[in-house]
């Protein structure tokens, strides 16, 4: 399992030309699930997201988690982060087909709500138009 972890001041899902989910400061987290991926895994993922320390503390260094923080989280299915580049043409075969892929995805999200965050997603397999402002930039990626 794979995220990409930008913080945010802001940020935002449109399907269709209307805004399904939106946030403020908080975590875009856009999240790849591999074909081999587990349950133990999008556990593991939903604990690293909500325990990362990338907010900054009274001496501007990079202490604080997102809890902490007051933050929200926007969570994004992104099958394109396990591409394989290795030619022009990108291949997706290590990306979790939806069977595999939806519950871990909704895994995730129900493991970070249950830790008290307010969560926002986009819809699993939709044209999505993704707008953030990032802030810093901090952008982490997470494997797990």
């Amino acid at each position: 399992m794979r995220a990409v972890v930008t913080r945010v001041l802001s940020a935002s899902v449109e399907i269709d030309g209307k805004v399904v989910s939106s946030i403020d400061k908080g975590f875009l987290v856009l999240l790849g699930v591999h074909k081999d991926d587990t349950e133990a895994q999008a556990k593991k993922m939903a604990d690293k997201i909500c325990g990362l320390r990338i907010f900054e503390d009274e001496n501007e260094k990079m202490n604080i988690n997102p809890k902490d923080a007051g933050a929200k989280l926007l969570i994004v299915s992104q099958f394109t982060l396990f591409a394989d580049t290795s030619s022009r043409r990108p291949g997706f075969s290590d990306a979790a087909r939806p069977e595999i892929s939806i519950p871990l995805y909704e895994l995730v999200i129900s493991e970070c709500r249950d830790r008290g965050f307010e969560v926002g997603t986009g819809e699993f397999g939709a044209d999505m138009k993704v707008t953030s402002e990032n802030d810093g930039p901090v952008t982490i990626i997470l494997d797990v």
